[in-house]
């Protein structure tokens, strides 16, 4: 540390004496460029937006805001299951706390083939994990994943066609071993009227239509049939699932809310 550096007075580290210690302190909005595990590619290259917090006891003013980054830096360069343990220890010993968290969210591109003509292009998706180290470790995925809905009431009371809609599924998945990011977007993608996909030709678009028309779902539909493949799969141990339909005829959205714990 230079003599200028140790001659500047530390605010941070002055007494408070309102007597309120504070739930979580830090930095958001910090984007950072980050490796993730790729189930094809084994790891791709996007940027994370970093939401990283520590518990503040009533004594003390402030936090180190400085440090986080000096954190993020050391310990941020590659996001997983296995790394996100080292960046949360890393958290509380540089700023003397009992409890860290770390929210990231990132882009996620899986490329992915038309349904008939097989033509190719990269799908994003809304991906991340949210991290917790309180003498332990809890981590739970983030996915959100945009899928086709065709109304099952619109269909059933039409003399043809039948509306349909963007609906898009969060899921939040706590597990108690690996599993791809891929797989959780596959399950959520089987559940919808059809999936999306980035590149269609003619015959591709006319599977979609007709593969939609023929597996109607509302947002109660679409949130069961996510929980129910999220409960067959023995590895995922809590969840919760929000869907929310784009309405195409409506000037309201409609909304779905489930969680559930096996354990």
């Amino acid at each position: 540390m230079s003599h200028e550096s140790a001659a500047l007075p530390d605010i941070q580290k002055t007494q408070d004496t309102r007597n309120i210690a504070i739930d979580k302190v830090g930095v958001r909005r910090v984007k950072f460029p980050i490796e993730v595990l790729d189930r094809s590619e084994e790891r791709q290259r996007t940027s994370g937006d970093f939401t990283l917090t520590v518990d503040l006891p009533k004594e003390f003013k402030g936090t180190h805001m400085s440090r986080f980054l000096e954190v993020l830096n050391e310990y941020g360069r590659t996001i997983s299951v296995h790394s996100l343990p080292q960046l949360l220890k890393a958290l509380t010993q540089k700023l003397n706390a009992e409890k860290a968290h770390v929210e990231v969210r990132f882009p996620f591109f899986i490329e992915k083939a038309a349904p008939v003509t097989g033509k190719t292009g990269m799908m994003e998706y809304d991906c991340g994990f949210d991290a917790f180290a309180n003498g332990h470790f809890e981590l739970t995925m983030y996915v959100r994943v945009p899928v086709a809905t065709l109304c099952p009431c619109s269909k059933e009371i039409s003399s043809y066609g039948a509306h349909n809609q963007r609906g898009w599924v969060t899921a939040r998945v706590q597990t108690n071993d690996h599993v791809w990011l891929e797989e959780l977007i596959d399950m959520i993608e089987a559940s919808g009227s059809c999936g999306l996909y980035p590149v269609l030709k003619r015959p591709d678009e006319k599977w979609v239509t007709e593969h939609a028309y023929e597996n109607p779902r509302f947002v109660e539909d679409l949130v069961r049939e996510v929980a129910l493949k999220f409960d067959a799969d023995d590895r995922i141990t809590s969840y919760s699932i929000e869907v929310e339909n784009e309405e195409s005829i409506h000037a309201h959205n409609a909304y779905a809310y489930l969680e559930r714990s096996k354990v």
